[in-house]
C-alpha cells in the first residue's frame, strides 16, 4: 500500500489481423509505472503494423497516459509489501522499443532545420541573361566564366557585351581587343556568341 485499481492497455498490429491487450488489478507506484512502461514501449514497437492498427495505437498509448499512468503518479512510495515492488525500469521513450517511433520524428524534426540551413547557404541564382550593351565582371579566371551583370562604369575590370554572333561564320571584330566566348545557354538570351569587349 498505497495502490490503485487500474487497467493498462497494449495493442499489437499484424498487417490483417489484431490485437487488443488488456491487464487489469490492483497496483503500488512501482509495480503499475513498470506495467505501464512495458506495455505502452511494446505497444509503440508493434503497434502500427496495419491499416486499422495506425489508427488505434495513437489512441491506446494516449489512453495509459492519461489514465494508470495519472494515477500511478498521484500515489507515494510503497510499503508494507510482503515482497519487494517491480522495477519501474527506463523512462518509455528511452527503452530501444520505443525508436521505432522516437527515430523517425526525431530524423524529421533535425531534417527540417537542416534543410533550411541548406537552402540559405546554397546558391540558388540563376546566371544573368545578357544581350548586347550589358556590362559583366568575371568572376573566374579567363578562359573559366562565371559572369556577373553590373552597372557600367561601377567597378574596374568590367566588359561590356559588343557584339552577338548569330552564325558560326562570324567573327568579333571591334577597334581594340576583344574577348569572345561561347555564350552558355543560361548567359545569352538566345543561345549565340557573344563578344565581350573591355569597358575603357
Amino acid at each position: 500500500m498505497p495502490a490503485v485499481g487500474a487497467t493498462v492497455r497494449g495493442h499489437q498490429g499484424m498487417v490483417v489481423l489484431m490485437r487488443f491487450l488488456r491487464r487489469s488489478g490492483t497496483f503500488c507506484r512501482p509495480c503499475g509505472t513498470s506495467l505501464h512502461r512495458r506495455m505502452t514501449a511494446d505497444t509503440l514497437a508493434q503497434g502500427w503494423w496495419g491499416p486499422l492498427s495506425m489508427v488505434i495505437t495513437p489512441f491506446t498509448v494516449l489512453a495509459n497516459v492519461l489514465g494508470p499512468r495519472r494515477a500511478f503518479r498521484r500515489l507515494g512510495p510503497p510499503s508494507a509489501g510482503w515482497r519487494p515492488p517491480l522495477d519501474p525500469g527506463k523512462r518509455v521513450l528511452l527503452r530501444p522499443a520505443a525508436l521505432v517511433v522516437t527515430l523517425p520524428f526525431a530524423l524529421v524534426l533535425l531534417a527540417v532545420p537542416l534543410l533550411i540551413v541548406i537552402g540559405l547557404l546554397a546558391d540558388d541564382s540563376k546566371p544573368p541573361k545578357l544581350s548586347v550593351g550589358n556590362c559583366v565582371r568575371n568572376n573566374a579566371a579567363w578562359p573559366r566564366q562565371d559572369l556577373e551583370a553590373v552597372v557600367c562604369g561601377s567597378s574596374p575590370g568590367q566588359y561590356r557585351v559588343s557584339q552577338e554572333l548569330t552564325s558560326p561564320d562570324e567573327t568579333c571584330t571591334a577597334d581594340g581587343p576583344e574577348i569572345p566566348y561561347i555564350a552558355y545557354p543560361e548567359y545569352s538570351a538566345t543561345g549565340h556568341t557573344l563578344c565581350l569587349a573591355p569597358v575603357r
